[in-house]
């Protein structure tokens, strides 16, 4: 693998390969309707999941229609202002100092949504409000045991970088595009250093309990599935397929991005509160889902419907 780099100009050494090592980490999490809901921590975008719950629950989504307008304005509002705080803190924590404790507070939640005007688009840019889909898998499992597994792997763009080792058959990935050039900035490029990461496994837990295995793929789209999913379940009641097959939709960039099948209607009332609203060329994500349903010793699987996905028990 190192030859293969070296013949396309790369300077990685045998001992690059030889000090990298897995990390095992200490979980983040958040309450949300009664769950403990957890993610990796960074050099991950899950804190970004946990920043939109944190914000979504300040509000009775439950009295809103779960695929009109007005549900998916607040959560575009949510996103906005949590992609916002991604940007600007999350980084490798071994070499920056990323304020988990400030992000996932309730102070920063509220703060966030006092940058939140119900009924009109916010601005992209966030004000002051911080002071001054790609090529993955994901697996989901769970044993007789209750064992749970919520695994997801990526070469980020479709087949990484596009390099292959000849030797090996590994597609090398292209990861190193989530850092940036910023001088100073916490996830600027470094020696010995992992950029912001996009994939996110899920995790949720009640009274000790694991009760939910689940993720969402579709690069930086992914925060955003986590919560949607999660809002249909216990802000609506849904099953696990319909919160998987429910209509999505992803603020990215200043432009509200709405699945095709979403209501004319509802497109044209988020074009009225002021969204650039689009339609975009795949659908969002991919979504698998295992709920654990201890009081009646059942699991029941959710497999997506937009990509390759199958629930199989045995």
């Amino acid at each position: 693998m190192v030859a293969a780099l070296s013949a396309v100009g790369a300077t990685h050494t045998a001992d690059d390969f030889a000090q990298t090592n897995c990390d095992y980490v200490d979980l983040i999490s958040t309450d949300f309707r009664g769950y403990d809901v957890h993610q990796i921590p960074p050099n991950g975008q899950g804190i970004t999941a946990l920043i939109m719950l944190n914000i979504l629950k300040g509000y009775d989504l439950a009295d809103l229609d779960p695929t009109g307008a007005k549900r998916y304005h607040l959560q575009a509002e949510a996103a906005r202002l949590a992609y916002l705080a991604r940007d600007k803190y999350v980084a490798d924590m071994s070499k920056a100092d990323v304020p988990v404790d400030m992000l996932l507070s309730e102070e920063f939640a509220a703060h966030l949504r006092g940058y939140i005007e119900v009924g009109k688009a916010g601005d992209p840019t966030g004000a002051d409000a911080l002071d001054k889909h790609k090529d993955t898998v994901y697996v989901s499992v769970v044993d007789k045991d209750g064992t749970a597994v919520s695994f997801i792997n990526s070469l980020f763009h479709p087949f990484g970088s596009g390099i292959a080792c000849a030797e090996t058959g590994v597609m090398f990935q292209n990861r190193g595009a989530g850092f940036v050039v910023e001088k100073g900035h916490p996830n600027c490029v470094e020696p010995n250093k992992r950029p912001m990461h996009t994939i996110i496994p899920g995790m949720v837990t009640q009274g000790g309990k694991a009760t939910h295995c689940y993720g969402v793929m579709g690069g930086g789209y992914q925060p955003v599935g986590h919560a949607h999913v999660l809002s249909n379940m216990w802000d609506y009641g849904m099953d696990v397929q319909e919160a998987i097959d429910c209509p999505r939709t992803f603020y990215n960039a200043g432009v509200l991005e709405l699945e095709e099948t979403i209501d004319p209607a509802v497109r044209q009332e988020l074009v009225d509160m002021g969204y650039e609203v689009t339609t975009p060329e795949l659908p969002h994500g991919g979504g698998q889902i295992i709920h654990i349903d201890h009081e009646n010793g059942v699991l029941a699987a959710g497999t997506e419907s937009r990509k390759d996905g199958h629930a199989l028990a045995y």
